[in-house]
């Protein structure tokens, strides 16, 4: 983050995140707004976070890359599906400059969604 000061909301940590990001940044969040209209979206962790009874998901910026949290059982649900991209146990990464794929963002969001309201499943 390019700023001092912590952001206080998801719409102040794009603002202060690296130009570069902010598009996928801005993408993503109104994805995952779309996806999960009825959760509460603030900063936890100095990342934005959707959470509700339980953590939706998360996403951060960093230097080249945006990433997408939506817990390890999530991307081993989609591991097929994210074979193009660079991720971890815990994230997908989108590099700065390339769109993300916001089609399979939004079903990775929905199935996150409905597996915690429907098996309350945690979040690690």
């Amino acid at each position: 983050m390019a700023s001092e000061s912590k952001p206080a909301t998801i719409e102040e940590y794009i603002a202060a995140a690296p130009e570069a990001a902010q598009p996928n940044l801005r993408a993503i969040h109104a994805c995952l707004a779309e996806v999960a209209p009825h959760t509460e979206q603030g900063i936890k962790w100095g990342s934005p976070t959707f959470t509700g009874r339980r953590i939706y998901f998360s996403f951060a910026a960093f230097r080249s890359f945006v990433n997408f949290y939506p817990t390890p059982r999530v991307i081993e649900a989609f591991r097929d599906r994210l074979a193009a991209y660079r991720t971890t146990d815990a994230g997908i990464s989108f590099p700065h400059g390339e769109a993300p794929p916001l089609a399979l963002l939004r079903e990775i969001a929905t199935y996150r969604v409905r597996d915690c309201e429907e098996n309350d499943a945690r979040w690690m």
